[in-house]
């Protein structure tokens, strides 16, 4: 099984290698977004709001945004060119192939993750310690790694590019509203407490809160690791073998 998901792997890593453009764009956009937000920011002159609370939960959104619509759009368009159908004849089992795709996406998350914390940190000067910075990091890299399995599991559903798109929202609306980023949960009707616990941005801004109050964050990576290796399977059960 290990041979079959480091081909997949090396196959979709040689792909992003040769497709320089989207390689990138990846990399480009988030420092990008990142810039206009330090714009928007600097621009906020309000004693009650706290940009300090808010900035990580924004870069993290970001990431999630970016690994979650690019894995989706991507996997569609292979599963288009029959490629998963290919990989299917030659004997690759499901999990093999979900696990080489989020192996291989996981490099360009890992990539996309460090550019946005260290701009973060550079633009807004958070003035994190070295734990926190890196207890930071590692919430948005599980959660770009989380958003390429959720994007996987989505294109499932999709047949082509121009169904994949109208799902998108789905995910990354109730991500903004629903995930305690901008307000807390337990402000909302009951039924939005029961609805965040599907997003994965409320499991990660949890973890982000925690790391900005200093406070232990053990039990909240779990759970993050738990709502991951559910989406993870998802994408697994639900991966088919034609278009």
């Amino acid at each position: 099984m290990l041979n079959q998901v480091f081909a997949v792997a090396g196959r979709v890593l040689r792909q992003l290698v040769h497709d320089r453009r989207f390689l990138a764009l990846s990399l480009i956009v988030p420092v990008l977004l990142i810039y206009i937000m330090a714009v928007f920011f600097e621009a906020v002159d309000n004693p009650i709001f706290s940009a300090d609370d808010f900035i990580p939960p924004v870069g993290a959104f970001l990431v999630h945004f970016l690994t979650y619509v690019l894995s989706a759009i991507v996997l569609v368009r292979e599963r288009t060119q029959q490629t998963m159908t290919r990989m299917f004849v030659s004997g690759y089992r499901r999990g093999s192939i979900i696990m080489g795709y989020v192996l291989a996406y996981t490099v360009l998350a890992t990539l996309q993750s460090l550019i946005v914390i260290i701009e973060l940190q550079v633009l807004f000067d958070l003035g994190f310690t070295t734990l926190r910075f890196f207890q930071m990091y590692l919430v948005i890299w599980m959660l770009a790694i989380i958003s390429i399995a959720l994007g996987i599991f989505v294109s499932n559903f999709a047949r082509n590019e121009g169904q994949v798109l109208p799902m998108m929202p789905l995910i990354l609306v109730p991500s903004i509203f629903f995930s305690g980023m901008i307000v807390a949960v337990d402000k909302m009707p009951a039924w939005v407490g029961w609805f965040s616990f599907l997003t994965p941005m409320y499991y990660a801004n949890n973890v982000i809160g925690a790391i900005i109050a200093d406070d232990t964050v053990t039990m909240l990576l779990v759970w993050l690791l738990v709502y991951g290796a559910v989406v993870m399977s998802l994408a697994v059960l639900t991966l088919r073998e034609q278009n």
